[in-house]
């Protein structure tokens, strides 16, 4: 069947980040296997149960449109989680594993926004403003996972800066953890 209308396009989209969102939910508890810096682990654990809100709120979405909820392979995100993947491969200490690991996961987040910014302004131009609020509510939270990302790597980045920490280093970065 040819797709010839902007909806046909929004679909065909929301399907792609359907699938995307559903492969996430498979990598996310590697990464939280994979990271030894406490905050990451509950940042890439509250991602989890964020993204299963967005996965829910597309199935509200395709629900409205009269729509099986169904992905399209995604193979941006197949990509992207495959190098992620490859990072938890490496013989990385673990300051470093959780820096390619926040290198990995912006990856990730920068493509669910350009994916989101472009259904958002497909929902706008089709009157879907319900579809719309629904899909700045994930937006927002992408956008702000990044930020999350971002204030936790300015933690994490200078510990990898000199290589071996030392022992003293390593038990304030204990003691952080555990305040």
């Amino acid at each position: 069947m040819t797709k010839n209308s902007l909806k046909d396009l929004y679909i065909d989209e929301l399907r792609d980040i359907f699938d995307a969102e559903n492969q996430i939910t498979k990598a996310l508890p590697k990464m939280v296997k994979a990271s030894s810096s406490e905050e990451l682990r509950q940042a890439f654990e509250q991602h989890l149960e964020q993204t299963k809100g967005q996965i829910e709120r597309l199935e509200k979405i395709f629900k409205m449109l009269g729509q099986k909820s169904t992905g399209k392979k995604c193979f941006g995100m197949e990509g992207l989680l495959r190098e992620g993947s490859e990072i938890m491969g490496e013989d990385f200490g673990e300051e470093l594993m959780d820096a390619a690991l926040i290198s990995a996961a912006q990856r990730v987040e920068h493509y669910e926004i350009a994916a989101y910014g472009t259904v958002c302004s497909f929902a706008s131009l089709l009157g879907e403003s319900e579809h719309k609020s629904l899909l700045e509510e994930t937006l927002n939270e992408e956008k702000q996972t990044d930020k999350n990302l971002t204030e936790i790597s300015k933690h994490i980045n200078p510990e990898t800066e000199h290589g071996e920490m030392s022992e003293e280093e390593r038990e304030k970065r204990k003691s952080r953890r555990i305040a």
